[in-house]
């Protein structure tokens, strides 16, 4: 059975490999992950060196292990059922309990696709020719403009696909009354002692989630210095591409950007920076305004970086305890932050920036039902739209 692997070579960069049964380094996995470390966060190293660890386990147990590189569409797509049946077997008859969402069937794919056409143009491995549909003789009609525009060339696509449901699903969203159940759920005010009652940073943490939109990795990856109080103005979080974050946290496409936020958040802020700089006093630690926003308070390392997989376990407690909806992640309140400002009227290219997408249209394809559910309650109440341009004619 293969397995993802952390390690933390010499230039001291936590990073991910993939080891085989034997506890080897599996060499085409490694050099595909090499050529790319540089290039992606080390999330996504990790998350692709757990799809590459499944398929290599996945041909251990076919003892196919040594044709890796001769391989097609039936050994793929038998990968895809063997991990939609509990990587058991490829094939059954009852409908498994917990099988795995298409998202996290769509991620496994892609990362077997893209090893496959890096080993291509690399090594000359055939499998990534068997996997792809090549570019159609004729080009679809496309518009008068559309030779500017890059993302509208025809390109190859997989013939091995997750099936979809005919509509796409919304993004799942966090009601008002659930967000403050579950910053409720983290800290509360104590009015009898006048301070929090709870984890305060982690309240913090949910809090900069909801009212900023920001992705985890990014809000992970703040420092004190980030985050600037207003003195008079509107405050703000400023977004800062690193790459030497002790926790592996990055910023998507390494953008920058400006996020304004309310006095509410800032209050909090405040009041979180002198919990904080009171327990470093306690623990005689020294803090600068570089140092990590969101740290250890209470467990070792003290004062180390907030980890991606300490979220998580604080995420599992609520939802055992039933705040919030049972499925509820830190990425539903980037939806719900984009859908409340489009329900009030922010235009889309606002919400974009604010969201750090490289293109508008990506957050159309997100959030446009929000635009056609306002249409559909304009149709339905049209009358009473039209009642106000009618002129009394007087009869």
């Amino acid at each position: 059975m293969a397995h993802s692997l952390a390690v933390r070579p010499a230039n001291g960069r936590r990073t991910w490999t993939v080891i085989d049964e034997k506890y080897r380094t599996i060499a085409p996995v490694e050099d595909w992950l090499e050529a790319h470390r540089q290039l992606w966060s080390p999330n996504t190293v990790r998350g692709y060196a757990t799809s590459l660890a499944q398929w290599w386990t996945f041909l251990e147990q076919r003892d196919e292990t040594g044709r890796w590189g001769d391989l097609g569409v039936p050994a793929v797509a038998g990968f895809l059922s063997w991990l939609r049946n509990g990587r058991t077997v490829e094939h059954t008859l009852v409908e498994p309990e917990q099988a795995p969402e298409n998202g996290t069937l769509e991620a496994r794919l892609a990362a077997l696709i893209s090893f496959y056409r890096w080993q291509e143009a690399v090594f000359s491995v055939p499998v990534a020719g068997r996997l792809m549909r090549g570019t159609p003789r004729r080009a679809p009609a496309r518009g008068l403009l559309a030779h500017l525009d890059a993302r509208t060339a025809p390109a190859p696509s997989s013939l091995v696909r997750v099936r979809h449901q005919r509509h796409r699903g919304r993004p799942p969203l966090l009601l008002p009354a659930e967000i403050q159940a579950i910053l409720d759920g983290c800290a509360m005010p104590d009015a009898t002692v006048g301070d929090w009652r709870g984890n305060l940073r982690d309240r913090l943490l949910f809090a900069l989630l909801a009212e900023t939109g920001m992705r985890l990795g990014e809000a992970l990856g703040l420092r004190i210095c980030d985050f600037v109080m207003g003195r008079g103005s509107t405050p703000y979080v400023e977004i800062v591409p690193r790459e030497d974050n002790t926790n592996g946290a990055r910023v998507k496409m390494m953008r920058p950007r400006r996020v304004y936020v309310g006095c509410d958040l800032e209050r909090l802020f405040a009041d979180y920076l002198t919990h904080l700089a009171c327990r470093a006093a306690e623990f005689g630690i020294e803090i600068e305004t570089g140092s990590p926003l969101l740290v250890n308070l209470e467990r070792p390392p003290l004062l180390a970086a907030l980890r991606e997989g300490t979220v998580r376990d604080k995420v599992s407690a609520l939802r055992k305890k039933r705040i919030g909806p049972a499925s509820w992640t830190p990425h539903w309140f980037r939806h719900s932050h984009a859908t409340a400002l489009l329900l009030a009227g922010t235009p889309e290219w606002v919400v974009s920036r604010r969201l750090g997408h490289a293109h508008v249209q990506t957050t159309l394809d997100l959030y446009g039902w929000v635009r056609e559910d306002e249409a559909l309650r304009a149709a339905a109440n049209w009358k009473s739209y039209i009642s106000a341009w009618q002129v009394d004619d007087g009869r």
